[in-house]
């Protein structure tokens, strides 16, 4: 471990039109998009038909479940749609069963917001992945508001549940079509990344943050291949493979070419034949085509870590969630508010995995919702003609929002906030004004009061963590290296170690983010952190090569050999 000097962590300028930026849609950015439009229309539409439109709040709380896993394997999307959706049922039922026992505003806002930081907690620690909590959490909240009695509450969780069942099957429809998409996906933008970060390299611009995106993306392909725990087929074998190759690229940049991997990648992305990567060199003790994905099987077989395990680091997180969501909503009860769960349901949507992006989820929420405000004002006339065209109206927020937020989440605000207005219309109609100003005065109590909340709640452990994190660096990597210089190392443990060492950078990079943008806390080790992750890579390029993994040089980008995938 080096003993060079800790720099100073500096707080980082806040801000604000860095946080407004564009970025790139997603590939797959229509995808949740299709999908809730196809979840809500039908439980809506059929509604509208019996003239019970009213019901529609219910109906909508399941139907949004379809908005996640659209980047897990199918196998492990069924599971994860499964828990979102008796997730939803379970908020739900607390929210109904609090309604209809009291009227105290109070009392209902801090139910809302312990539900807040419970849902929080869990979708991080579970990585459910966007929209997390937020869905959840603007469910459970809005229906808090909503007068019920006991006798009401199974009726509305079996519409809930219908509306749900209906959403996990939308989310399951593609599988039959595409088995392999979203690992498809996921190889493809491991291979692009991989070949990104080799064009610098070889140019002599090697950068660091290309190099930590690259691993981050193949890290992440792995998780997509290894969520699917059952018998792997000839096509996911293939795509571990290419991975694999995207693994090497990595730690051999300079023997690597970038026209190869990007021509795997386009051909991964369709749906035809995994292109065949080529054998390794079988050169005496490096790993055969047989052996070369051993480190694949054991990853496979090793259990997840349990959930109560990875709750811990989030205790700060959760505690700010519940303060913030709470302060919120009783400021924004001092000062009149009908519906208060707006401005706890944005304090909920700040908390990010450090203060520095809390501030810029704190901008964007309020410039998105400032805009959307205008879109309702503007809609509203439209939405009002009739049951019909409110349900269209809202079937076109729920399209636009998915489909822009990818780029930034405030330009998605500007659909989610007409969208959230156009929900409360559905029991009836109410003056366009009213809504708008209490919509604008939620988002400014809710979004200054939950970064106060932030601000008091500080994450003392972040430092921790980092440290916690280069012990682990350090303990893999000299696994690793033990391992590339014996020369009895086997292919399995060879891989093992490797897939290891790879595995803790990832972690390593993303610890030391996320505590870098963390205020009040002590200085951190930044300066051991970037020798510990050029150490790890160099020791990785040594692995890779007594592993005799390095791509053969004589092959061209130009090779079409392919595999035959059919089931």
């Amino acid at each position: 471990m080096s003993s060079a000097t800790p720099t100073p962590t500096r707080v980082r300028r806040l801000p604000v039109v860095g946080a407004l930026r564009l970025g790139r849609p997603s590939d797959v950015w229509f995808k949740p998009a299709l999908s809730v439009v196809a979840a809500v229309a039908p439980p809506s539409l059929l509604l509208v038909a019996l003239g019970r439109l009213d019901l529609a709040a219910y109906t909508m709380a399941g139907s949004l479940c379809a908005l996640y896993a659209h980047h897990r394997p199918y196998a492990a999307r069924a599971k994860v749609l499964a828990w979102v959706v008796l997730g939803m049922l379970g908020g739900l039922a607390v929210a109904l069963v609090t309604a209809s026992l009291t009227r105290n505003a109070v009392v209902l806002v801090t139910v809302g917001a312990l539900l807040a930081a419970v849902q929080k907690a869990v979708c991080d620690a579970t990585r459910v992945g966007p929209p997390a909590h937020v869905i959840l959490t603007f469910v459970s909240s809005a229906t808090l508001f909503v007068p019920q009695t006991l006798g009401q509450v199974p009726g509305h969780l079996a519409l809930a549940a219908a509306a749900g069942a209906w959403a996990w099957l939308v989310g399951m429809a593609p599988a039959p079509l595409r088995p392999h998409g979203p690992e498809r996906r996921a190889t493809a933008q491991a291979l692009h990344t991989a070949a990104a970060y080799a064009e610098t390299a070889r140019g002599g611009e090697e950068s660091a943050g290309a190099r930590s995106a690259a691993y981050a993306a193949v890290h992440a392909a792995w998780q997509t291949l290894l969520a699917a725990r059952n018998r792997p087929s000839t096509t996911r074998r293939a795509l571990e493979r290419l991975v694999v190759r995207a693994e090497v690229a990595l730690a051999t940049p300079a023997d690597t070419d970038p026209a190869r991997l990007r021509a795997w990648a386009d051909a991964v992305r369709g749906s035809g034949r995994v292109p065949r990567t080529g054998d390794p060199r079988r050169d005496e003790g490096s790993l055969g085509e047989r052996d070369e994905l051993v480190g694949v099987a054991a990853e496979r077989a090793v259990a997840p870590r349990p959930l109560w395990s990875r709750l811990g680091p989030l205790a700060p997180l959760a505690v700010r969630t519940a303060l913030g969501c709470a302060l919120a909503g009783y400021a924004s009860l001092a000062l009149g508010a009908d519906r208060p769960y707006w401005a706890l349901v944005t304090a909920a949507s700040l908390y990010q995995a450090n203060l520095t992006l809390t501030w810029s989820r704190a901008v964007q929420r309020v410039v998105g919702n400032l805009v959307g405000v205008l879109l309702f004002a503007a809609v509203t006339p439209v939405a009002r003609l009739g049951p019909l065209a409110l349900v269209l109206c809202i079937l076109a927020c729920n399209f636009g929002a998915e489909a822009l937020i990818g780029r930034n989440y405030w330009l998605g605000s500007v659909c989610v906030t007409p969208l959230a207005l156009l929900v409360t219309e559905l029991p009836g109609y109410q003056p366009t004004g009213e809504l708008v100003t209490d919509r604008v005065v939620d988002t400014l109590v809710g979004a200054l009061v939950g970064f106060a909340a932030a601000l008091a709640v500080t994450d003392r452990r972040a430092g921790r963590r980092v440290e916690r994190a280069l012990t682990a660096v350090d303990r893999a990597r000299e696994r690793a290296a033990r391992l590339a210089a014996g020369p009895a190392s086997t292919p399995a443990a060879l891989e093992a170690a490797r897939r290891g060492l790879a595995a803790a950078v990832v972690d390593l990079r993303a610890t030391a983010d996320a505590a870098a943008g963390e205020w009040w806390q002590r200085t951190l080790p930044q300066e051991r952190v970037v020798l510990a992750e050029q150490a790890a890579h160099r020791t990785l390029a040594a692995t890779v090569r007594r592993q005799g993994l390095l791509p053969d040089p004589g092959t061209t980008s130009t090779q079409t050999h392919t595999e035959d995938t059919s089931p």
